[in-house]
């Protein structure tokens, strides 16, 4: 599963949201580091929607312009959760093998 796919996964995962609030949490829980642009997320939200992943969830006029909020589907909910476990599994293998390292002084030499 791409990033992008895993963080607008786990927006959603905290409950439904427009577009501009999946966004705006995206950044949010990737510390900054992922700023999806509006036509990206779009995109991703059709196929995500068109993989039962997440389902249109209501839609409101705000302001004189339609705002649709998007739901995780139980299907979503499973994906994401076997995801966070594989995520969760390589890095506890990554955190035990960095813990075997020899350990190094500030000059790059074993201490």
């Amino acid at each position: 599963m791409q990033e992008p796919t895993f963080l607008i996964l786990t927006a959603l995962a905290g409950g439904s949201r427009h577009g501009y609030g999946i966004i705006t949490d995206v950044e949010r829980i990737s510390g900054g580091r992922v700023r999806l642009r509006a036509g990206t997320l779009y995109a991703a939200l059709d196929r995500l929607q068109g993989d039962g992943l997440i389902a249109a969830d209501r839609e409101e006029i705000v302001d004189g312009r339609l705002r649709r909020y998007y739901a995780l589907t139980d299907t979503g909910a499973e994906r994401l959760a076997t995801e966070a476990e594989r995520l969760r599994a390589r890095a506890e293998l990554a955190t035990r093998r960095l813990a075997a390292l020899p350990r190094l002084r500030g000059d790059g030499s074993p201490a």
